[in-house]
């Protein structure tokens, strides 16, 4: 068995644009007021609040540009937001819809082909650990079922490193 970490966007990405910067098209994030459920943070996982603030952007959760290197509308609390942290579990915003699609990405973050697959919430962590456990897959994108937008990644938990004895 796998263990995984649900990983939230990273906090500098989320910085880089709450200090004012530019999303993936070059473009100001726009600004919207959440009516609601349908509004998860990609930097805590938990879903932005009926009245609240939010920045709606272009983002591409890789490292370069790429013909896999998808780009799409994601949202975060307009405000600074701690970034999710409870990482062994599944995040709040992976309850808000009955099935996401898992998606396997490799060491050159290209698409796994035959990894994909529309996947039930509580099968979230079963595929993710399977998928996790071929040798072709680096890390897991979990995206909206219904639209492909990112959510978060999923990856492989590392172990603590052993400690050495003095004996």
């Amino acid at each position: 068995m796998t263990a995984l970490r649900f990983v939230a966007m990273p906090t500098a990405d989320a910085e880089h644009l709450w200090n004012g910067g530019r999303d993936a098209y070059d473009r100001h994030p726009e600004t919207m007021v959440s009516d609601g459920p349908g509004h998860p943070c990609r930097h805590c996982l938990d879903n932005i609040d009926e009245g609240e603030e939010l920045l709606v952007f272009a983002y591409r959760p890789f490292p370069e540009l790429q013909p896999y290197a998808e780009t799409g509308p994601i949202f975060l609390h307009k405000q600074p937001c701690r970034r999710y942290a409870a990482e062994e579990i599944l995040p709040p915003t992976l309850t808000t819809s009955p099935d996401f699609i898992l998606r396997g990405y490799n060491q050159d973050n290209r698409i796994v082909y035959g990894s994909g697959a529309v996947t039930l919430i509580g099968e979230i962590a079963s595929y993710g650990e399977k998928l996790l456990a071929r040798s072709d897959v680096a890390y897991v994108h979990v995206r909206s079922a219904r639209n492909n937008c990112f959510q978060c990644r999923i990856d492989k938990a590392k172990a603590p490193a052993l400690a050495e004895t003095g004996a």
